[in-house]
């Protein structure tokens, strides 16, 4: 049973967000998005603090997977700069098990 890890994406839309989702767990690179909704984003960009809505997805993944569903998500996603953060998560055996099933 693999440990599994939870990446925190962000996007412009919430179109994109669960088109990329979608697409992830079809590939079965996730096991499971969880479209979390807008949020409010401050950021410095290009020597600017910007302010953004943007919109929030929690991908489960196994921790082998982590790595190659964060690169596949940037190579769709919209920024030239995606944020996408990789969480190793401690999870029940349960759920380890349907993550591991539920991947490759």
């Amino acid at each position: 049973m693999s440990d599994i890890a939870l990446l925190h994406v962000t996007f412009a839309t919430a179109e994109e967000a669960e088109r990329i989702g979608r697409l992830m767990v079809e590939e079965r690179l996730a096991a499971c998005v969880n479209l979390l909704g807008p949020c409010s984003s401050i950021y410095r960009w290009q020597d600017k603090v910007e302010t953004a809505t943007e919109h929030r997805a929690l991908f489960k993944t196994t921790s082998e997977l982590a790595r190659e569903l964060a690169d596949r998500i940037a190579a769709l996603h919209s920024y030239d700069l995606p944020a996408i953060e990789i969480w190793p998560a401690a999870a029940g055996d349960a759920v380890a098990r349907w993550v591991d099933e539920a991947t490759r």
